[in-house]
């Protein structure tokens, strides 16, 4: 049986102490700041594909890893009793002008070749209730994307561990292979060790509103996600602010409020329920960062999930796992540590 210490109790961590101990490794799982702490205790969730052109790992990944969602977020929710919040109910994105509605078109036939019968990504005239204002009077329609409640997926791993015997702890003694998937934290002491920046925590701030829009797809208008929770409520977001001085949210997310309002009539008069902000870990290279570390023997990295995080996990977990039990190494080009120096 593997020893592994995970340090780190975001949606990397969690999700590779889940895997690794399914492989039947013995884990501990160390964060002195609890479970989804940090970013992953967001309230997004957007489980949303890159566009379907200009292919490239990062892409292929990401398709793979939102394929294995449903089955991967089930099994959580078996094994604990609590529920992710996962849905795979599609998106609608507004098409601004008459370019993007080529544009859009021209995706539909690549979607096709890329996504096989996986899913379709569709242009749509309808215009239901619940959709962005087009200024063409049409949409795009996609039907892998999928939405969670990060602050549940996280509870919900942590209770399907816990039925393993792994709890996480504030602090420990590192027992065996290490990986540090400490988020924002873990790129800023990389860069004190290494002497060059690989990476940096940015900013997000996001909002929670009272709209029951439960089984909807989620929309895409002016950069803004908009996920209709399973629970009722609707969360919009978010910022991206690589300059900031505090972990406050402001007036930067009245105007994403004012945006999606803007954009959805529904959500005119919903009432805020809950403002958020925290730091996603941001790799110079914008794709995760995954592998050992070239300059500590035994310690592997998994970090860098911006914005994609919950997304890429289940991939993320079965990649570190693969590697660190069984030698297989199988992460893409432009995922590893060295990429970024």
């Amino acid at each position: 049986m593997t020893d592994l210490t995970i340090r780190g109790a975001g949606i990397f961590g969690l999700s590779i102490a889940w895997e690794a101990t399914l492989r039947g490794a013995q884990v501990t799982l160390i964060d002195p700041h609890g479970p989804g702490a940090g970013s992953s205790g967001g309230i997004v969730g957007a489980l949303a594909p890159h566009v379907p052109e200009n292919w490239n790992p990062k892409k292929a990944f990401q398709l793979d890893s939102l394929l294995m969602a449903e089955g991967f977020w089930a099994a959580v929710a078996e094994a604990g009793g609590a529920d992710p919040g996962y849905a795979r109910t599609g998106r609608l994105q507004a098409i601004a002008d008459d370019a993007g509605l080529v544009l859009a078109r021209r995706r539909a036939q690549t979607a096709r070749d890329l996504w096989g019968d996986h899913a379709r990504w569709e242009v749509t005239s309808d215009t239901p209730d619940w959709a962005p204002v087009s200024a063409t009077g049409y949409t795009i329609f996609d039907t892998l994307s999928a939405h969670l409640h990060p602050r549940r997926a996280c509870d919900a791993l942590v209770a399907a561990l816990a039925t393993k015997g792994v709890r996480v702890t504030p602090d420990g003694p590192e027992r065996g292979i290490v990986i540090d998937a400490t988020g924002a934290a873990g790129l800023h002491r990389l860069a004190a060790a290494h002497s060059r920046s690989m990476g940096a925590g940015v900013k997000g701030q996001a909002a929670l509103l009272a709209h029951d829009a439960r089984g909807l797809p989620q929309l895409f208008a002016n950069a803004v996600h908009i996920i209709p929770h399973l629970d009722g409520t609707v969360a919009i977001g978010s910022t991206s602010e690589r300059e900031f001085t505090d972990l406050e949210t402001d007036a930067q997310l009245d105007g994403v409020i004012a945006t999606a309002r803007a954009a959805v009539p529904a959500l005119r008069e919903a009432q805020i329920i809950d403002r958020w902000a925290g730091i996603r870990p941001r790799a110079r290279t914008r794709a995760p960062m995954l592998g050992p570390d070239p300059f500590r023997p035994g310690h592997f990295i998994a970090n860098g999930g911006f914005k994609i995080g919950f997304g890429m996990a289940p991939k993320v977990a079965t990649t570190m796992v693969d590697l660190i039990l069984e030698g297989r190494d199988t992460i893409p080009e432009g995922f590893r540590l060295e990429d970024n120096l």
